[in-house]
């Protein structure tokens, strides 16, 4: 999926390590989907993953149809995934009765946005 996501960002060429943190943020959300969300896994448990760009930024949408498990606030050595999302791109998390859903967002060139500090969210 990793690979998947670095050939849909090329094209983009964006700055610095930015790339890099797409694919990270990307990674963590699927890999908590893929590990949070069905209890007990099944065959046919699915993660939706969809991309797509605006005039000024782009957008990458990771969906599970699981159920949204709390995060505990005890120390586990685990449980930085969404810190690490929240880190390098702007992270919104809603979650209901149908699953949960991702929103990833890094602001392409020229977007009125980028020298905002948006305050992710998780609802």
């Amino acid at each position: 999926m990793r690979a998947e996501v670095r050939r849909w960002l090329v094209p983009h060429a964006l700055a610095g390590d930015a790339e890099d943190d797409m694919v990270l943020a990307f990674s963590e959300a699927a890999s908590n989907s893929v590990e949070h969300a069905y209890h007990p896994a099944t065959a046919d448990d699915t993660v939706d993953v969809t991309f797509w760009t605006e005039s000024h930024a782009l957008y990458i949408e990771i969906v599970d149809h699981g159920l949204w498990q709390t995060p505990s606030d005890q120390p586990t050595g685990r449980g930085r995934g969404i810190d690490i999302m929240q880190h390098v791109a702007f992270v919104l998390i809603r979650h209901d009765t149908r699953g949960t859903r991702v929103l990833l967002r890094h602001p392409l060139s020229g977007d009125p946005l980028a020298p905002l500090h948006l305050a992710p969210s998780v609802t």
